[in-house]
């Protein structure tokens, strides 16, 4: 079986939480780290970057909203403190 892709596992946690809920990116970057077997308990940090440019890549193709305070972000400009999410079907 092939591991899941960063993308595949920020999706899977999205998805988890269900449509109304969000995640945290730390929360993709260690489930990431241990679903790889990276044992350092600090190892998702090297991660974070990694989740932001996949939650990039998703949102752009409308598969995943990045919420800044509560509301929809633009994609290419946002900054600070996000949540990941998926689109809500209102």
């Amino acid at each position: 079986m092939a591991k899941a892709t960063l993308e595949d596992t920020i999706l899977a946690l999205c998805a988890a939480r269900g449509a109304e809920k969000t995640i945290c990116p730390t929360d993709a970057a260690k489930a990431f780290a241990l679903a790889r077997g990276e044992e350092d308990p600090l190892a998702w940090r090297a991660w974070l970057q990694h989740v932001r440019t996949a939650a990039v890549g998703l949102a752009r193709h409308g598969r995943l909203v990045i919420y800044r305070k509560g509301k929809p972000a633009d994609p290419e400009d946002f900054r600070g403190v996000y949540r990941l999410g998926l689109p809500r079907h209102d």
